[in-house]
């Protein structure tokens, strides 16, 4: 009598058996810790990653993990500009942002944007909420200052960036508040300044300061590349903060993978565990990070 392997069904049940049995161990370790994910990049604007990133917070939070997501939304931002006609430029990456271009920032991040973001975790079983950093005075802020020495004179000029800020003070309670319930906080990083000015902060280096303001675990960071790379273009799976440094000073961690970086050793230093540098165009890129042996991208850990 001939027999057969197993059926196509029968296999696909043994490999979800199988990841489930693999992700438990993992669930177990991080239950009851915070976890904080910038979300931003390709996985914002295609709309079958984002509906499965919100499944996947919406998991993350259900197997007993605290998440808190910081969006970003520079495209939307230009494109709702252009709309409106209002010219914007870029110096250092950053945009130069006047009265009338931080209106729109505030309204794009901390209005459509944030309550997509809301209604897609929201959709998938979860309970967002949206905030702004100005909500509870979550984001305080200060007017980043920037300068660039000119290549002929040598010398160094002060940038006038405009709204553009940097966090000076991070007020957790109201997302601590949030953490003793079902509640998914999701984080658009507009600033608060000492006399109530609205500042437009990246949001990279807001994610980064709340999770150090949180003592989270990790920082996950969704970005459109594999992670950080070596010379001959190949991933770096993991790194020390002291090996990180030595990268970027030999040149191989370069252009716009520096202020990323940069903003993984400012959380190292603040106390995170550890921070993951994600492709966030890979399906559920943050449950094969959080809940597999091998994990994904590039992790930079605090130097011992």
């Amino acid at each position: 009598m001939k027999t057969t392997g197993p059926q196509p069904l029968e296999q696909h049940l043994q490999q979800t058996a199988k990841v489930l049995s693999e992700a438990l161990p993992y669930m177990r370790r991080f239950a009851g810790q915070t976890m904080v994910i910038k979300y931003g990049g390709h996985a914002m604007g295609d709309e079958a990653l984002a509906h499965q990133f919100a499944r996947d917070v919406v998991l993350i939070k259900q197997v007993g993990i605290n998440p808190i997501v910081v969006h970003g939304g520079g495209p939307q931002i230009g494109a709702m500009l252009e709309r409106l006609k209002i010219k914007s430029e870029f110096i250092d990456g950053l945009r130069v942002t006047d009265q009338a271009t931080v209106e729109i920032v505030e309204m794009v991040l901390a209005g459509s944007i944030n309550k997509q973001i809301v209604t897609a975790i929201n959709g998938a079983g979860g309970t967002g909420i949206g905030l702004s950093g100005k909500d509870g005075r979550l984001i305080e802020a200060r007017k980043l200052r920037r300068s660039v020495r000119d290549p002929g004179s040598n010398i160094e000029k002060l940038l006038d960036l405009g709204f553009v800020g940097e966090p000076t003070r991070i007020n957790p309670d109201i997302l601590r508040t949030m953490q003793t319930s079902n509640l998914i906080p999701v984080v658009a990083p507009i600033g608060i300044g000492e006399n109530g000015e609205t500042y437009n902060i990246n949001a990279d280096t807001s994610a980064g300061a709340i999770a150090a303001a949180m003592g989270a675990t990790k920082l996950l960071m969704l970005t459109d590349v594999a992670g950080v790379l070596n010379k001959d273009k190949k991933l770096i799976p993991n790194l020390t903060a002291k090996e990180a440094l030595v990268l970027m000073g030999d040149g191989t961690i370069s252009g716009g993978m520096i202020p990323k970086v940069e903003t993984c050793l400012d959380a190292v230093r603040g106390g995170v565990n550890a921070v993951h540098i994600l492709d966030g165009r890979i399906p559920h890129v943050l449950l094969l990070e959080l809940f597999t042996a091998h994990g994904v991208g590039t992790m930079i850990e605090r130097t011992p």
